[in-house]
């Protein structure tokens, strides 16, 4: 898993540390499964599960929105299926 985070875990939790704005804007948090093997070996005894969480959750209150349903050509809107708009807006919008 770690392979396909743009920061490890170590990196993300000194970003916290030292306050860096752009925290939120890694994929990192999205790509924690959340399965405490990062929390088990830190050896500070960390546990970041919870902190790529508590990332998870400042970004998705700032509730900015990624899709614009009002640019979205109608015939567009009619071709897609009602699942994949509403699954798209779910995961797109905060």
């Amino acid at each position: 898993m770690v392979a396909e985070m743009d920061v490890t875990p170590s990196q993300l939790m000194r970003m916290v540390q030292l306050g860096e704005s752009d925290v939120l804007g890694t994929k990192t948090m999205w790509l924690c499964a959340s399965c405490f093997a990062c929390t088990v070996r830190c050896p500070r005894g960390l546990d970041l599960s919870k902190v790529a969480e508590a990332l998870r959750q400042v970004t998705l209150r700032k509730s900015l929105d990624h899709i614009d349903i009002t640019q979205m050509p109608a015939s567009e809107i009619e071709e897609l299926p009602q699942i994949a708009l509403v699954s798209a807006l779910r995961k797109l919008t905060g």
